[in-house]
């Protein structure tokens, strides 16, 4: 039997899969949001299930603040910004990357930490600041860009460390109670730097079932599948789909970069508010390559645009169509909030592919 009558097969099983009750899961990954769209598997949802988006785009839980910081680097000590692409169009308080860069600050789009580096030694005469945003996936890359600057000697490197871990991020919403969720998508990418053995606190804590779950639409419905079985069946177990990549333990040497230059710190998250131990920092062994330590900066206070509602969304409570600017006043072109900007936003996902 061909791959394809496979997944039809499974399609049309699972969208004729009958619940005994309402179900709501959260995928906490922003990839899985926008995946779940772009292949169909949200339409042919069995009736009664709904998909709850969680706080898993790192873009969209940085705080205004961060943003504003590097402008205001960028603005009084001329340094270049690095950044990857998502960036440009996120709002900041008072502006952003994008409207900078055409009133004349340098902003350079890069596709890796390493390419930042080597911005740098193009570059000896400029300081150049690559905006570190992401989750644990990302951070061992801009862990070896760091490690890359110091053993090539470029001093004219550093970062400004948005970095974010997710396990804190999740055990703090299951500890708010705000949201009643019956089950997680878990993410792929992250675990497979983590290891699946890091959700296990869901299941043994906080008896929430969950999986963990790959990209391709036959995973996002096997995945869901097994989820859907163990909340049908009162089973608060944890399991792991995503096989071919992730492993119990994770990827060894990827934390063990990691934790070599970054620290865990408390930090906050859009919507959610500081969570302990939820952020990353450079130790001080690498203070030389701090952005915030290397240009000091005391940018405006941060404010949050009238009507967004993208800490409720992230946090669970809302879906992006009950925000009354998604869609009108919101859009990819002319964002109010950052979920509408990432690739990994809710809001991006729904207004590309969701609207009906």
């Amino acid at each position: 039997m061909t791959a394809a009558p496979k997944l039809k097969e499974m399609a049309e099983a699972f969208s004729a899969r009958v619940l005994s009750r309402d179900v709501r899961i959260m995928e906490v990954c922003g990839t899985h949001t926008t995946e779940f769209f772009r292949t169909g598997v949200k339409d042919i949802f069995p009736a009664r299930l709904s998909l709850v988006d969680g706080p898993g785009c790192p873009v969209c839980v940085t705080q205004n603040e961060y943003l504003d910081r590097a402008i205001e680097i960028g603005k009084v000590h001329g340094a270049i910004i690095a950044t990857f692409g998502d960036m440009i169009k996120v709002p900041s308080s008072y502006s952003s990357l994008g409207r900078e860069k055409a009133e004349g600050m340098r902003v350079e789009v890069v596709y890796s930490p390493v390419d930042a580096v080597d911005l740098a030694e193009q570059n000896p005469g400029s300081q150049v600041m690559f905006l570190s945003v992401g989750f644990e996936t990302t951070a061992p890359a801009e862990a070896i860009a760091v490690r890359t600057a110091r053993e090539r000697s470029i001093k004219n490197f550093s970062i400004l460390c948005g970095n974010k871990v997710t396990v804190p991020a999740v055990r703090a919403l299951l500890d708010a109670r705000e949201v009643n969720i019956d089950g997680f998508i878990l993410p792929g990418h992250v675990s497979a730097i983590i290891g699946v053995n890091a959700w296990k606190f869901i299941a043994d804590e906080y008896k929430k079932p969950c999986v963990v779950v790959g990209f391709e639409n036959h995973d996002l419905i096997r995945g869901t599948q097994m989820l859907l079985d163990l909340i049908e069946s009162g089973r608060p177990e944890l399991l792991n789909e995503y096989t071919r990549v992730v492993r119990d333990g994770g990827n060894l040497k990827a934390q063990e970069i990691m934790y070599e230059v970054f620290d865990t710190v408390d930090t906050e998250w859009r919507g959610i508010g500081v969570i302990p131990g939820s952020g990353l920092a450079l130790k001080s062994g690498f203070a030389e390559f701090d952005a915030q330590k290397k240009f000091p900066v005391t940018p405006p206070p941060p404010k949050e645009h009238p009507g967004c509602r993208c800490g409720d969304l992230l946090r669970g409570l809302i879906i992006p169509t009950d925000c009354p600017l998604f869609g009108r006043a919101c859009t990819p072109e002319r964002a109010v909030g950052p979920c509408m900007v990432s690739t990994e936003g809710p809001c991006s996902a729904y207004y590309k592919y969701g609207r009906k």
